[in-house]
């Protein structure tokens, strides 16, 4: 039996007859055929070749030729191909996977693409979110002062590009909105950190932020906080005089809250304060130096570590006088001690010749 010819218009017509007719915002598999600075070529096999601008990469992926990928068709009418996107394709597939990850509150490690001022921009799986400056972990919330929106940037874009563990916090497909945690991803870790600490413990942490009142510190991801009234036995005016951000510290908690430590600096070392007021009797004349006037009165300071206060109804009769017309800033007068108050570390002064030093 004679085999059947077959002619080159034949064949064209099955090969035609054989390509699938593709479709915009359809996806197709593909292999990686060239890596470029601005573009991505992707063999599409008998449907030709596909070109991904680098925009429509995905700001996760790092491609190598050979790789497998699957990419959404955005312009089919191309004259030698498709023009494609691997984040589109990505994204239609990742929200798949965000929801089974929210459902299941797994930890998942992502990598911030950028950053401003309310938090980290993150891609996942194709899907962008974001994570907001107050779920960051201890270790990485820039505590600063209220005013410097600069440094809070810059300690957010030294974050972009790490590896970070989050969980998802919130996710919604049709308000195309995926929000993260670091604080969640870290919460049982902590939990049992917390348990092992207690109250005059002391522990070893790194400051992570200075500010008007105090040192943020972290304690192996625990945040921490020294106030400022718990920096030194001293008066302090500016914690950044005694500790800077970066900094290694050691401090002793004297409290512990449900998500937060209380420390304390100068309670690892001994009172100055009770080593130098036993020098001091009641009814006896020192000499000593104004430091502070207020409408209250005066504080003194009558030894290196020891501050007495003149109130201001030692300073005349009735409601007493003003502070500002009896006192000069750093004046060094006489006073009389009135009284010692060892537990509240407090020592009164009054004037020689007032009626309660008579």
């Amino acid at each position: 039996m004679a085999k059947a010819t077959i002619t080159m218009d034949e064949l064209l017509a099955q090969e035609e007859a054989g390509l699938k007719q593709v479709t915009q915002g359809e996806v197709i598999d593909g292999k990686v055929l060239s890596v470029r600075k601005h573009e991505i070529l992707i063999d599409l096999g008998p449907q030709g070749i596909g070109l991904v601008p680098r925009r429509e990469v995905g700001f996760s992926r790092a491609l190598n030729e050979g790789d497998e990928v699957s990419a959404s068709i955005v312009d089919p009418e191309l004259e030698n191909g498709y023009v494609l996107s691997l984040r589109k394709a990505a994204k239609d597939k990742g929200w798949d996977e965000v929801i089974a990850k929210l459902e299941s509150g797994e930890i998942i490690d992502v990598s911030p693409y950028d950053a401003n001022r309310g938090g980290l921009l993150v891609e996942y799986e194709g899907v962008r979110g974001f994570l907001p400056v107050s779920q960051l972990s201890a270790e990485h919330y820039p505590r600063v002062g209220s005013n410097d929106k600069d440094e809070i940037l810059q300690r957010l874009n030294s974050l972009t590009n790490q590896s970070l563990k989050v969980r998802i916090l919130d996710a919604d497909r049709k308000a195309n909105k995926l929000i993260f945690s670091e604080k969640e991803a870290v919460k049982e870790g902590l939990a049992a950190r917390f348990e092992k600490l207690k109250v005059g413990d002391s522990v070893k942490g790194v400051a992570t932020g200075v500010v008007d009142y105090g040192i943020f510190v972290n304690v192996e991801g625990i945040e921490g906080l020294v106030h400022i009234s718990e920096i030194s036995w001293e008066r302090v005016n500016n914690p950044s005089d005694y500790v800077k951000v970066g900094q290694t510290i050691k401090a002793k908690i004297i409290a512990i809250d449900k998500d937060r430590l209380s420390l304390s600096m100068k309670q690892l070392s001994e009172d100055p304060w009770l080593g130098e007021v036993d020098q001091f009797k009641v009814g006896e004349t020192v000499e000593g130096t104004v430091t502070r006037i207020t409408p209250f009165g005066a504080f003194v300071q009558i030894s290196p570590a020891v501050e007495a206060l003149v109130h201001v109804s030692e300073l005349g009769d009735g409601d007493g006088a003003d502070p500002e017309k009896v006192f000069t800033l750093n004046e060094r007068k006489s006073f009389v001690v009135l009284d010692i108050e060892k537990e509240n570390r407090k020592i009164s002064l009054g004037l020689p010749g007032s009626k309660k030093t008579k």
